[in-house]
């Protein structure tokens, strides 16, 4: 029996960590080379492949997402795509309790190649044909953030090796 995508989804994000993406793409969007970027095909509406993989990166301790959105959506007229509009309010929907970040899509896709260099992407293809209507979820640490790290790294900076001793030298001592 071959695995679904959700079930996919749920085997890699146990192995996935800060800094491995997952994007929810449209049915024309490109298959990347990279061997990190991983594809698969969900037959399913896009909100609805949304909705579930929001739901399952909620279930996650191990991992939060910042999620981007294709900046040109905004300007996607309906006349040009029939659909967008509702998609459009479909997204504020879902997502109106999280931070949405806007960027050009080759700006996004040049990230993705770049991340697929060293880390690994899981991109799931749905039925969805209106243009630049791909999410991206760029995963980070679910237990640490940007204030804590930046603590860290202070009080790294602020204390000399000689008056703090590496774990390393702790432990041998």
């Amino acid at each position: 029996m071959t695995a679904t995508w959700e079930e996919i989804l749920k085997e890699r994000l146990v192995l996935y960590g800060h800094r491995n993406w997952v994007v929810i793409a449209d049915s024309a969007y490109p298959a990347q080379s990279r061997s990190g970027i991983e594809t698969i095909v969900a037959k399913d509406e896009q909100a609805a492949v949304l909705a579930r993989t929001l739901a399952v990166l909620n279930e996650c301790k191990h991992v939060k997402a910042n999620i981007y959105t294709d900046e040109e959506l905004s300007f996607v007229p309906e006349r040009d795509a029939p659909g967008v509009a509702t998609y459009r309010e479909q997204l504020r929907a879902l997502f109106k309790a999280h931070d949405l970040r806007a960027l050009p899509h080759e700006k996004i896709i040049s990230k993705l190649d770049q991340v697929g260099e060293t880390f690994r992407v899981l991109l799931i293809k749905t039925n969805m044909r209106i243009p630049y209507t791909s999410v991206f979820f760029e995963l980070d640490c679910g237990y640490w953030n940007a204030e804590a790290e930046d603590r860290l790294r202070g009080a790294m900076r602020a204390t000399s090796r000689d008056n703090h001793p590496s774990m390393a030298e702790s432990i041998r001592r």
